[in-house]
């Protein structure tokens, strides 16, 4: 007799929460091939910026890297969550709240994004290749995509017994299954850069950033002001990843991204509005980044199922979340490694159980953590909510400021892998 064939899934979205899906699925012992777009995989750091890594995150990508002590190498510790306001002119900061027990790593994206890829065969990806469209077969146990080779416009089809939709908070997957679902407009975008400060160490610039921010390499940095914060933590490689959240009108989205151009006019504004509320070596990093960009802050109210048939939803395609629990990159990888273990455990025969466990274990968490993730970033921002006022951190009693902890996301501590 043959040899067993081995069950497909086809993968849309090549990003981290889908290249954590390709380890999970190939360690259940399927095949795999992963849609991308873009033309090929990131060198270097050309996209997204920093991220952060719960314990439970690590171990899971730990598990799945022939090399795992690659990923302490390329990573910072986060052992330090830390909240501050600047009292009277901008001098000296106040510690709102200050947990040292924290427990995360910094990992800027391109990084984390390379060691997953890098760890997979490199046949399983089809890169720019663009989703078009799916059909289930009638008796719903296979699925046929269809995608074009973007450089010969040539149309392909690909066979699977599973569909993956790791294609980001604007799935077109989604859409197709979930068509009137909106996502909800934060009310603020957020600015973002990395500051690479190579050969730079003895600069006024980052010598006056570690005075005032000391425990840089090992703190998570957020900083209030009335209406806004901003978050500030140091990546491997002599590198600053800082973010500040800006109240304005929605912007208009150009293409399928929640990432915007931004005009050097643009960014000079910004770093005007920057000084009138920062401190001015925050504000020089600002400066001295190339590139920065802004993120227009979504996400949406938890959807009622992450499946349908054969076909799946992982990752920011599951649960658009806003980033202020750090959890968006955490739940993917989680979401990865509990669609693995529900496949292994029911069999390419049994896939409509399989995706039902896998729901049932992961819909109540991120349900969870994206509301409480919503809720820290209106408060951090200042916005009316209707069971307290607006925050202000000149003003905020202790009691008020225990809220903007990271370590009261629901599931902080350990999300559950299974339903035992």
């Amino acid at each position: 007799m043959g040899e067993k064939t081995k069950a497909k899934a086809v993968i849309v979205g090549g990003s981290i929460a889908g290249v954590s899906c390709a380890h999970a699925l190939i360690s259940a012992g399927w095949d795999v091939v992963v849609l991308e777009k873009s033309s090929q995989p990131p060198k270097g750091s050309p996209t997204g910026a920093g991220l952060a890594l719960d314990r439970q995150a690590f171990n899971i990508i730990e598990s799945w890297l022939r090399q795992p002590q690659l990923l302490q190498q390329t990573t910072l510790p986060l052992t330090i969550d830390q909240n501050q306001t600047a009292d009277g002119e901008k001098k000296v900061s106040r510690i709102l709240t200050r947990d040292e027990d924290f427990n995360f790593r910094a990992a800027h994206w391109a990084d984390l994004h390379g060691l997953l890829y890098n760890a997979l065969p490199a046949e399983v990806f089809l890169w720019g290749h663009l989703y078009l469209s799916f059909r289930t077969s009638e008796d719903k146990t296979s699925v046929t995509v269809e995608a074009k080779a973007l450089q010969t416009e040539e149309i392909i089809e690909i066979n699977g017994d599973l569909l993956v939709a790791a294609d980001g908070c604007l799935s077109s997957i989604r859409k197709t299954f979930l068509p009137d679902l909106k996502l909800r407009y934060s009310g603020y975008c957020a600015w973002r850069g990395v500051l690479d400060f190579s050969g730079k160490e003895n600069s006024e610039t980052i010598m006056s950033i570690q005075r005032v921010y000391p425990d840089l390499g090992r703190c998570l940095y957020f900083d209030l002001n009335t209406g806004s914060h901003t978050v500030l933590y140091e990546l491997l490689s002599k590198r600053l990843n800082w973010i500040w959240y800006v109240h304005q009108p929605e912007p208009e989205q150009k293409g399928n991204s929640v990432t915007m151009k931004v005009s050097s006019d643009m960014i000079e504004n910004m770093y005007q509005e920057a000084e009138r509320t920062w401190g001015p070596e925050l504000v020089r990093v600002m400066r001295e980044t190339k590139e920065p960009f802004i993120n227009i802050i979504y996400d949406c109210d938890p959807l009622e199922r992450i499946f349908l048939d054969n076909v799946v939803l992982i990752g920011d395609a599951a649960h658009p979340t806003t980033p202020h629990g750090v959890r968006s990159t955490n739940m993917s990888i989680l979401d990865a490694a509990v669609l693995g273990k529900c496949i292994e455990k029911w069999g390419a025969e049994n896939i409509p159980s399989a995706l039902e466990e896998y729901q049932r274990i992961r819909l109540p968490v991120t349900s969870k953590q994206v509301l409480h993730s919503r809720r820290v970033g209106q408060i951090k921002q200042g916005l009316a909510l209707l069971d307290r006022k607006p925050f202000d951190p000149k003003t905020a009693s202790a009691e008020e400021c225990e809220e903007l902890q990271q370590k009261n996301m629901p599931f902080f501590a350990s999300v559950p892998l299974s339903v035992d």
